[in-house]
């Protein structure tokens, strides 16, 4: 995610200032029907591969149902696969520049955890907008996978951000994923955790924030996977919580 600062005007353009500002609010409602359109399109795909199957559902299938072109369609997304599972181009290369450009200075490991971590809170907001229960989402999705072809599309989408993650830390370190394993072994643990995480969340309902469950699992992760990490513990520290906040509320 970035964000957008704004340089002051010179003192001799003050009076000029509100001029220039007006288009702003144009940007903005072009960013948010963007982002309807691309809500819409994958609460249509899911709705349709629920219904139907994955194999019998075409993406002018998921155009025409949400009310769009299919040329429309694919300048969200790729695949029918992707509206699935929520991938589009702009996402992928976002996550290499992460990875090419988070923590200057510190180590792969370091910076594959920061956009490891990101790119699961970025899930869960993305699914959360796509309104009901986030992690109701999720494990609609994976129920969904059942289907073969389903699944043999998630796991080519896995190999493929792997892949591109692979590169992405192969280009950070100077090295050669074609001669240096180191990439893809980073890429693939990633992948790992995940996956692990994301099972996790959606089994228990949401029940711990996927960005927090994420992060206790990178750093078991980076520890070695010790047996007493603190990712174990993880729905007692929730529990807890929820019922000191439940007390602090009856205050």
């Amino acid at each position: 995610m970035t964000s957008l600062t704004t340089t002051p005007a010179p003192a001799a353009a003050t009076a000029t200032a509100p001029a220039p500002s007006a288009p702003e609010p144009q940007a903005s409602l072009r960013e948010r029907k963007k982002l309807a359109t691309r809500r819409t399109l994958r609460r249509v795909a899911l709705d349709l591969v629920s219904q139907r199957g994955f194999a019998q559902v075409t993406a002018a299938d998921i155009a025409e149902a949400a009310d769009v072109s299919p040329r429309t369609f694919f300048n969200y997304f790729p695949s029918k696969e992707a509206v699935l599972f929520g991938t589009s181009p702009d996402q992928f290369e976002a996550v290499r520049a992460g990875i090419r450009d988070a923590a200057p200075g510190e180590s792969a490991l370091t910076a594959l955890g920061i956009v490891v971590v990101a790119e699961a809170r970025s899930w869960a907001e993305e699914l959360a907008e796509l309104g009901g229960d986030a992690a109701g989402w999720l494990h609609r999705i994976k129920s969904a996978q059942v289907d073969p072809h389903l699944r043999a599309a998630h796991a080519a989408h896995l190999a493929a951000s792997e892949r591109q993650m692979a590169e992405a830390l192969a280009e950070r370190l100077g090295t050669d994923p074609a001669r240096d394993p180191y990439p893809g072994l980073l890429a693939g643990a990633a992948t790992a955790v995940l996956r692990s995480a994301l099972s996790f969340w959606a089994a228990s309902g949401g029940e711990v924030p996927l960005d927090q469950l994420t992060r206790l699992a990178w750093q078991a992760l980076a520890a070695g996977l010790p047996e007493d990490c603190a990712l174990r513990a993880v729905t007692d520290v929730t529990d807890t919580a929820l019922t000191r906040g439940g007390k602090d509320d009856h205050r």
